[in-house]
């Protein structure tokens, strides 16, 4: 984390402990939290340069094409590997059916 010397006028600066205080947080906490609301707000998204995106979409092609395909057998191979947990408590029974219906739907698509 960096540090910073910020020299403020005595009014803005009471003004900024109290609406810390009036949130229960110190005062350097309320600076940074309302800092980066302001950038956050202020932030622009731009879209990449065609260029960057073909280069990233032949890298991500050739990534695949490197990888291939794993068999079937390779498959049920690593899902009877993987780890069986109990659902979190506040799941209730039709929430935990509708999420396993989701799930063998998307493999049989």
């Amino acid at each position: 984390m960096s540090r910073l010397t910020l020299h403020l006028p005595e009014n803005l600066h009471r003004q900024l402990a109290e609406l810390a205080d009036s949130e229960g947080i110190p005062l350097n906490q309320y600076i940074v939290k309302t800092l980066t609301r302001q950038v956050a707000s202020a932030y622009v998204a731009r879209a990449a340069p065609t260029e960057d995106v073909n280069q990233q979409q032949q890298a991500f092609l050739a990534l695949l094409k490197a990888l291939g395909q794993a068999s079937s057998a390779e498959i049920e191979s690593i899902l009877e590997q993987r780890e069986v947990v109990q659902p979190e408590k506040d799941l209730s029974p039709d929430v935990i059916a509708q999420f396993q219906q989701r799930l063998r739907d998307a493999s049989e698509s």
